[in-house]
């Protein structure tokens, strides 16, 4: 298999020679589990895990003839998979069934298999059949549309997916942005600034990381010079840094002051987000044009109550 760095993640494209091998191992640590002489007996009954562990039962089948599936998990001895992401769906599967053995091809979770792709998460897998990272990928928002009750094959949403898919990556692009990147500093043009410098109304466009859902508004932005000052668009590029990850509004506010408190090393900095969010405002509650305050001080700004004052003022 072969790696490539693609937008944020690492993409590893799996060959046919690696199925094969993973399919060997995993054959391998079947009969280990069972036994020999009960695999050579057909005893060893495997349920496919909808829907990418039918092909690997297949391969797998392949190198363990005696081996033979069954159509529903009730009836299985083990469960066969194609991965192991996140654990989740294994996790499911042992908690139901419990004892029942969990075999899959690749499992991201080991660290051997981490150390073979040289990352500590390889990210992305894309499988043979599957042809490219976009066309593996695009499978996510048709199976959304047929959950909705959709027609992936209507001809309004023939192309949603490809949409779909670039706009997520422009939603997160935060992901593969590094602040430090950003926060040119100059100690040229700071003698004797020592006031408070404030961006007022910066964008903010996020997704809440609990239900993917937007949230909007603005964020204030100010510092005290330490001896060093920032671009000004620096600024709203760290806002939009941050944003463009999934979020929660709390954990943004800090991490904004964090990294400005880190690289300008300033006499204190403030920041405050007021924001609207579709999670409380088009689901659950939904009670409309609620704003949501949330505040990060730092240094003078939280330890002196005038210098906090100014910038809460100089914010409205």
């Amino acid at each position: 298999m072969a790696g490539q760095g693609e937008g944020v993640y690492i993409v590893i494209k799996l060959s046919h020679q690696a199925i094969e091998t993973a399919a060997i191992a995993t054959a391998r640590a079947i009969t280990e589990h069972f036994g020999i002489k009960a695999v050579a007996r057909r005893m060893v009954a495997a349920f496919p895990v909808p829907r990418g562990g039918v092909a690997a039962a297949y391969a797998v089948r392949k190198h363990c003839p005696s081996l033979y599936l069954v159509d529903t998990a009730d009836e299985a001895d083990c469960f066969i998979d194609d991965l192991v992401d996140s654990g989740r769906t294994r996790d499911a599967y042992a908690e139901q069934f419990e004892g029942i053995p969990f075999f899959a091809l690749f499992d991201k979770q080991k660290q051997v298999f981490n150390d073979e792709v040289g990352a500590p998460d390889p990210g992305w897998l894309v499988f043979p059949w599957e042809g490219n990272s976009q066309s593996s990928a695009s499978d996510i928002p048709i199976r959304l549309l047929q959950f909705i009750g959709e027609d992936p094959g209507r001809g309004g949403l023939a192309e949603t997916p490809g949409r779909f898919l670039r706009a997520w990556s422009d939603w997160t692009i935060g992901y593969g942005q590094d602040p430090k990147d950003v926060l040119k500093v100059f100690e040229d043009g700071a003698e004797r600034c020592d006031q408070l410098v404030l961006v007022k109304d910066i964008p903010v466009y996020s997704h809440c990381e609990h239900h993917l859902a937007p949230f909007f508004g603005v964020a204030h932005v100010g510092y005290i010079p330490n001896g060093k000052i920032v671009g000004l668009s620096k600024i709203s590029r760290l806002v939009d840094i941050f944003a463009k990850r999934l979020q929660v509004q709390e954990r943004l506010t800090n991490q904004i002051a964090d990294t400005l408190t880190e690289y300008l090393d300033p006499l204190g900095v403030g920041v405050v987000i007021e924001c609207r969010h579709m999670c409380m405002e088009s689901r659950g509650i939904q009670r409309q044009g609620s704003t949501t305050i949330t505040s990060a001080m730092r240094g003078a700004l939280l330890d002196e109550p005038s210098a906090r004052a100014e910038f809460l003022a100089i914010m409205k």
